[in-house]
């Protein structure tokens, strides 16, 4: 891979990281740009540790295991029980997420009648908001015509006949 099309970590999320510990101080650009390549530069290190690993063990697959012993080797034992309690977290999302897939698993409806399912609701749902709308409007009309006959039907006194 060459240095153009090199990976980098998405701005976006680098710059949350640095408001959130750093609060209202200011950043240059330049120190930005800085701390995305160490950021870049660190997960470069570690995955490349953590796949010399995974090769001696004669895996082809990469596991959180080979990352946290790759933490190990670098020096970086003290972030090895965060990342464990990350890693913890993450499993509990994804055991969730398997458990809502399952449950539309076990409806026993194609995810396409599903679609169509809610396609005829959102047009149903639309149909009633017109409806409602339709309605108002008459009502809107029938009371504007109503204030027009009552100010065409209100009696004229003399001094209004003179004017």
């Amino acid at each position: 891979m060459s240095d153009e099309e090199e990976l980098s970590l998405p701005r976006a999320a680098l710059n949350k990281i640095i408001k959130d510990e750093l609060g209202s101080v200011q950043v240059s650009s330049e120190a930005r740009e800085l701390i995305a390549n160490c950021c870049t530069e660190f997960v470069h290190l570690v995955a490349s540790e953590a796949n010399t690993i995974c090769a001696k063990q004669e895996r082809k697959t990469l596991a959180p295991d080979h990352m946290l012993e790759a933490l190990q080797n670098l020096g970086f034992a003290d972030f090895v029980p965060q990342c464990r309690e990350v890693m913890a977290g993450c499993k509990e999302e994804v055991a969730k997420r398997r458990k809502y897939s399952l449950k539309l698993e076990k409806l026993g409806i194609p995810e396409e009648e599903l679609l169509k399912q809610q396609q005829e609701l959102f047009a149903k749902a639309k149909e009633e908001i017109a409806q409602l709308e339709a309605k108002e409007w008459l009502q809107v009309q029938e009371a504007a015509q109503m204030a027009a006959n009552t100010s065409q039907s209100k009696p004229t006194t003399e001094e209004d006949e003179y004017e």
